[in-house]
């Protein structure tokens, strides 16, 4: 397959001092070929010059045993996230639950998810609700960081719903992801969500990263 070529472009051009430092900054929970984001991305712009992009590719991708392979995957579906539609969803639920971290997950979340959920309100309404419930913690997470580029658009109780779930986790990506929702949200609707902040027990890291913004402006 054509991927391939890809794949063998990136492994000649790893660099081993780059990669044991992004291996460490990754808990060492994925192997690196130490490949930085502008390289990988050029490479993977002048492969598709001449490739044209095939979605079979991606499970491809996923399986290889390189970091920089999963987040070519998650690049290539953001350049066409506009084509995706709610067929993608298994995949994409594949994508978040598996070698699951937050540099696959966020991307996921509030590029290829969200833009899905936006053109598909009735996928948004299924989907939104299983991973809100489901026991995977990145599932939780990418409901709660769907909407993150909504601005205006936001649905505002869908977005403090899925918050109020998961508002006393102890959980860390709960916590953080709650803080940057809210904190997004707050760059076009501040009064809304220091009243949320207000009325609802949220941890001390969610509130602080909430309000963080909010406070700046304040202050000036």
């Amino acid at each position: 397959m054509s991927i391939e070529l890809l794949v063998e472009t990136l492994r000649l051009h790893g660099n081993r001092e780059n990669a044991v430092k992004m291996d460490a900054y990754m808990k060492n929970l994925f192997v690196h070929l130490g490949i930085k984001t502008p390289e990988r991305r050029a490479h993977m712009k002048a492969f598709l010059k001449n490739h044209p992009f095939q979605k079979e590719w991606i499970p491809l991708l996923w399986e290889l045993p390189e970091r920089e392979l999963q987040s070519v995957a998650v690049d290539m579906l953001v350049l066409i996230k506009k084509k995706l539609t709610p067929v993608d969803l298994p995949m994409i639920e594949y994508l978040i639950t598996t070698k699951s971290w937050w540099d696959s997950v966020d991307g996921i979340a509030a590029h290829i998810a969200g833009t899905i959920f936006k053109a598909y309100p009735e996928a948004r309404k299924e989907y939104v609700e299983k991973w809100t419930e489901s026991d995977n913690m990145w599932l939780n997470r990418t409901a709660i960081l769907h909407q993150l580029h909504y601005k205006q658009d936001t649905d505002e109780y869908l977005l403090y719903d899925c918050i109020c779930r998961h508002a006393h986790s102890k959980e860390f990506f709960h916590q953080k992801a709650i803080g940057w929702a809210l904190r997004e949200y707050g760059k076009c609707n501040p009064k809304s969500v220091i009243a949320f902040v207000d009325a609802n027990e949220l941890k001390p890291l969610s509130k602080r990263e909430a309000l963080r913004i909010i406070r700046l402006q304040q202050e000036k």
